[in-house]
């Protein structure tokens, strides 16, 4: 196995979740990419260059998964301006305010919060259904930009798009059907992805070469990915996401307790 396959085999399964379950892969790639190198005797990638590759398939993802979900009337452009805006600038703000605070107090907040997360997706939404009407959509504006605002403030000054806090927040406290909420989150993330991606291209940090299996793999998965989604149950949706956040949450902590 080289360092080729491994970088696609972590996009086609981030790529998968995606489209399927609409959180950004980077819970998943980042693992496979820091661990798996060494552990089949290859050289070890930096964080430097696992960060550049982690935010450009999750650019790639999340912009697919998208389009796919726009197709199938899940995303609502009144969210994504709700939500958008706040969690692209409160990333900024925490990003420039990180080292202000203790980064073991923010990564344990953060991995109490993820934990939280993994319990409030069961939390019920009133009109939940298999097909959601996106143009029927009614929720408290200030609900949506409170929790966004949080989980991009957060999510900056920890170094964490928090996306997969980003969609429980907006089904148990903002109410929104579980479809609209994943596919609206992957053009919320989009948007900030989009501005990383673009920070660390112009940085330099980014291996151009080894994105080339991202492409590969990340643009089939996601598609695939998106139409496994169509035909889950919404209640096993938020099973999956369960499992994956509170997976998301056991490795903050354990990066917590390593260091």
């Amino acid at each position: 196995m080289t360092i080729f396959s491994i970088i696609g085999l972590a996009s086609l399964l981030s790529g998968f979740l995606s489209g399927m379950v609409g959180i950004g892969g980077g819970i998943i790639m980042a693992p496979i990419l820091i661990f798996l190198p060494a552990w089949i005797g290859l050289p070890p990638l930096s964080m430097k260059v696992v960060a550049g590759l982690t935010i450009t398939q999750g650019l790639i993802g999340c912009l697919l998964g998208t389009i796919h979900h726009k197709k199938f009337n899940f995303v609502s452009g009144r969210l994504l301006a709700y939500m958008g805006i706040p969690i692209f600038l409160m990333s900024f703000i925490g990003g420039y305010l990180s080292n202000l605070v203790s980064n073991a107090l923010l990564l344990i907040l953060f991995a109490t919060l993820a934990l939280a997360a993994a319990i409030l997706i069961f939390i019920s939404v009133k009109g939940d259904s298999e097909n959601p009407d996106v143009h029927q959509l009614k929720f408290k504006r200030s609900r949506a930009v409170m929790a966004s605002a949080g989980v991009g403030l957060l999510g900056g000054m920890v170094g964490q798009g928090g996306s997969f806090i980003l969609i429980p927040l907006m089904t148990s406290y903002v109410q929104i059907p579980t479809r609209i909420a994943i596919g609206s989150n992957l053009a919320i993330v989009t948007l900030a992805a989009s501005a990383g991606f673009l920070g660390k291209a112009i940085s330099g940090q980014i291996e151009w070469w080894f994105t080339v299996p991202i492409l590969i793999s990340t643009i089939p998965a996601t598609y695939i990915g998106s139409l496994v989604s169509k035909q889950v149950s919404f209640v096993w949706l938020k099973r999956i996401l369960a499992v994956l956040i509170g997976f998301a949450a056991v490795r903050i902590w354990i990066s917590i307790l390593w260091a």
